[in-house]
Formats: structure tokens, C-alpha cells, sequence
């Protein structure tokens, strides 16, 4: 079984969370020991996983991640009124080669999956979000995938897999199961404009880091339409993660950065949840360590809900605007916003019926005053063909 690759979480942090209060996430946590074997899975909700590929980073070399380190500080932090149980897993070591790494990845995150349990994958470099979409191969035929990432990481024709070139890969392989990639937070000096310009060309929705920052609203749906979110810690400021000097003066604040995590957590849709490039230093670790609490927390606010005119938790508003006439519905338990795209291929849907795109009360307004959502637009491209 893939599960057998994993190596326990070290001793030491064990001994570690043997000093802590009872209500510490150390003592509620079960973690994979060498004592012990792997936890029972059957009640679990989300599980942790380390990685310590770092073959791909781009530029020099980069050091192993301290796993243990960003543990210590997670263990440590106050369990809320939830009822998510949770695993850890321990970590990928390298393998031989790095696919031979990717290949466990994405094997372990598969059976996460198809056992409802959310991963959540913390490794050294952004290309391990690879493997984690090819483990929706053969459980999902179209995947939503959402980075808050400062760079698109398309790289250039023929680059080889890397931190900043794993888009690339995600496009262009088969089988192609991206439907949509959305990318917040991105800084326009840090990408070319033909990036730019392809995001535009395959209606791929990207948000600038001033756009977000002004409305972090907007990152709400979303991310309530992903399926896979992975986050580039070079994303946040360097004033947030000890001044490491891979990480730009610009960037998303600590409390910014755990608003988008939470969002994650709250989307009906989000099965997996990856945190890269990581530095080693001690700010650094508590600050993942947080944003990683309040993903937990949003979990625990979930509600499942799916607009119906014959339901009575809705609204439903007809919006005409020139051809079209766009249906949008408002939950009255959580006030979020859906909007149908009739054009959506119909394997994103359950039934004949449109399919629905979460969207913000703005658009509605937006559409009222006879613009078309931009994001509707792009969704009702794609699904044209």
C-alpha cells in the first residue's frame, strides 16, 4: 500500500507534544509514530502531509524544509470548537528520482480523496501542486484549480518542471482534466505579458495583489468553485515571514493571507490544500501554522447548499441584458450569490440544468446595470465549444 512510504513524524516532536495542554492540536491530533504505525483513517476528515522534494526549485538549490519545525508550531496552537478529526501522516522522503516522489504524492493524495479525507500538503517548493492534480485522474473529470501564488508559473516553451514553470505541465498533459485556473494575488511586474495574454486566451480568471487586497471578498467564490488551492508563501510579504530575502517587500499580510485560507476552508468544493515555499525560519512557521488553523476552522463552517427556484432558502433574480437573460440565486441562510451559465459543458453538472457559478452580490449589481460579469463571461466561453 502507497500509505507504506510514509515516514512517522520524528520523536522528538512527539516528546514535544507530550508537554502540551490538553487542548493543544498536539494532544488532539492523531499522528503517524513509529511506535504506533499509521493512524486509523476511517474517522478522519483531514489529514497532514509533509514533503521534502525540493529537486525542482528553481535557481539554486534549496534546503530541505524543517517539517518538524513548522509541527512544533502547529501542534502548539489551541484546538477550536470543531468537530474535524484529524490525522498526520508523517512525510514523503525523495525518492529515487523526483517522479518517483510525485508518484506517492499523487497515489496518497488519490486515496485521501476517494476516502473524503481533505489533505493538506506542505512541502518546499509549488511544483509538488503536479501531483496533487494528477491524483484527481480517474476521480474527477474536470478540475477547478486555484493558486494564490504572485506569479502565474507558466515559464518558458520546453522548461522542464519546476517551481515556476508547473502550469505549463497542468495545461499541456494528458489527460486534461483543468476546467478553470484561477490565480489571486498575482503583481504584474513578475510576470510577462504573454502570460498575460495566454491567461486571457483560455478565459482563466487572475486577480491582481491591489484588486484583492482593496475587496478580499472577491477571493470568496472563488474558491468556492475550486477543487484543488495551492498557496505560494512567496505570496505574502517579507515583513511577514522574517525578512527572508526570497520573499518581495509586496505582498499579502499576515491576517490577508488567513481571511483567503479560511475562505478555502468554508468551499464546499476544496478537496485539497497545498502550502509551499516555505522558509525556515521561526515567524515563518507560525504564520503557516495559523493560516493552516483557520483552513481547519473553515471547514467547520461549512454549509452544503445548492440554489433551487423550488427552494425556499433562495431568492432567484432575472437579470435581461441584451441576448441574455441571467439567473442569479441568494441564500438567505448565508446570503452567497450564484449566477447560471447555461453554456457550461454538461459533465460539470448533475442534471440538464445550467450549471452554476458562485459570484459576488456585485456582479448581480454589475449585471443590473447591464454589464456583463466578467467571470460569466469567461465561464460561458469556455463551455461554448
Amino acid at each position: 500500500m502507497v500509505f507504506n512510504f510514509l515516514v512517522p513524524v520524528k520523536e522528538e516532536v512527539l516528546a514535544y507534544c507530550e508537554l502540551l495542554t490538553s487542548q493543544a492540536m498536539g494532544r488532539q491530533i492523531i499522528k503517524h509514530s513509529e511506535k504506533h504505525g499509521l493512524p486509523d483513517l476511517s474517522k478522519a476528515s483531514v489529514a497532514l502531509l509533509g514533503v521534502n522534494e525540493t529537486r525542482n526549485a528553481f535557481g539554486e538549490p534549496k534546503e530541505p524544509l524543517d517539517l518538524s519545525g513548522i509541527r512544533r508550531q502547529f501542534y502548539s496552537l489551541m484546538k477550536g470548537n470543531w468537530n474535524t478529526n484529524m490525522v498526520d501522516l508523517g512525510d514523503v522522503e525523495p525518492g529515487d528520482a523526483v517522479e518517483d516522489t510525485f508518484f506517492v504524492v499523487k497515489e496518497v493524495v488519490a486515496k485521501l480523496i476517494e476516502k473524503n479525507i481533505i489533505p493538506i500538503v506542505i512541502g518546499p517548493t509549488q511544483d509538488l501542486t503536479y501531483p496533487t492534480y494528477r491524483a484527481f485522474d480517474g476521480l474527477m473529470n474536470m478540475v477547478n484549480l486555484v493558486s494564490i501564488d504572485s506569479r502565474f508559473d507558466f515559464g518558458l516553451d520546453g522548461d522542464q518542471i519546476s517551481t515556476d514553470s508547473y502550469m505549463s505541465r497542468i495545461i499541456t498533459d494528458k489527460p486534461n482534466n483543468l476546467f478553470n485556473f484561477s490565480n489571486i494575488g498575482y503583481q504584474s511586474y513578475f510576470n510577462a505579458q504573454e502570460e498575460l495574454d495566454l491567461m486571457e486566451r483560455l478565459f482563466f480568471d487572475y486577480y491582481r495583489l491591489g484588486q484583492m487586497i482593496n475587496n478580499m471578498t472577491l477571493a470568496e467564490p472563488v474558491l468556492r468553485n475550486a477543487h484543488l488551492v495551492s498557496l505560494d508563501a512567496q505570496a505574502i510579504r517579507a515583513a511577514e515571514m522574517g525578512f527572508s530575502n526570497n520573499f518581495s517587500p509586496n505582498g499579502f499580510t499576515g491576517r490577508e493571507i488567513c481571511t483567503i485560507a479560511r475562505y478555502a476552508g468554508i468551499s464546499d468544493n476544496v478537496s485539497v490544500f497545498g502550502i509551499y515555499e516555505v522558509e525556515n525560519n521561526n515567524q515563518s512557521f507560525q504564520l503557516i501554522s495559523q493560516l493552516m488553523w483557520y483552513f481547519i476552522e473553515g471547514l467547520n463552517f461549512r454549509i452544503k447548499e445548492y440554489p433551487d427556484s423550488e427552494n425556499n432558502n433562495f431568492s432567484k433574480y432575472t437579470v435581461p441584458i441584451e441576448n441574455e437573460s441571467l439567473i442569479f440565486y441568494k441564500s438567505h441562510l448565508t446570503e452567497r450569490w450564484w449566477v447560471e451559465v447555461p453554456s457550461i459543458l454538461m459533465a460539470h453538472t448533475k442534471t440538464n440544468s445550467p450549471a452554476l457559478l458562485p459570484c459576488t452580490e456585485l456582479e448581480y449589481l454589475e449585471a443590473c446595470d447591464q454589464n456583463i460579469p466578467e467571470r460569466w463571461f469567461k465561464a460561458y466561453k469556455k463551455g461554448f465549444n
